[in-house]
């Protein structure tokens, strides 16, 4: 794979990302991706064209410069809605497919949890909990709940 060197990143009147390389070619549509977005979300971004070719490597987002990143964090946050829950309100019956009722950072939301199967361990206590319409909710820390989420969370592991 032949890298391009990033020399700038703007959004462009249809308000995409268009890259300009250092030897002047400028590639439109350009698509921010996590190699690692669970585990490493500021490590390891990768900016694609439009047609899924790997342009430049972005080893950590710290070490782009302010305006830049910004311009990377915002497409990403527009492309990936994956809401940390933070608190397990209740849940409907601890047999599945069960309704449950959770704090997210992104505010209170409501989900029907399909079956067991559908909450996944990652790494440590990172745990993906798939809806029924496939919408990723994240725990960072299994661990780090108030004492009734963690209990709740246990009859279903």
């Amino acid at each position: 794979m032949s890298e391009v060197v990033l020399k700038s990143l703007v959004r462009n009147a249809s308000g995409r990302l268009e890259l300009t390389a250092e030897d002047g070619n400028v590639h439109d549509n350009v698509v921010p991706v996590r190699a690692f977005p669970v585990s490493n979300p500021h490590e390891g971004i990768s900016l694609v064209s439009a047609d899924g070719r790997e342009l430049a490597w972005i080893e950590r987002l710290d070490t782009l410069p302010v305006a830049m990143r910004a311009l990377v964090e915002e497409e990403l946050g527009t492309r990936e809605f994956m809401p940390e829950i933070r608190s397990i309100r209740k849940v409907s019956t601890f047999a599945t497919p069960s309704n449950w009722t959770v704090e997210t950072d992104r505010g209170d939301a409501s989900f029907v949890l399909k079956g067991e199967e559908d909450i996944r361990r990652i790494v440590g206590g990172t745990l993906l909990i798939a809806d029924s319409h496939g919408v990723q909710f994240l725990i960072r820390d299994q661990y780090a709940l108030d004492r009734t989420s963690r209990r709740i969370l246990d009859r279903f592991l």
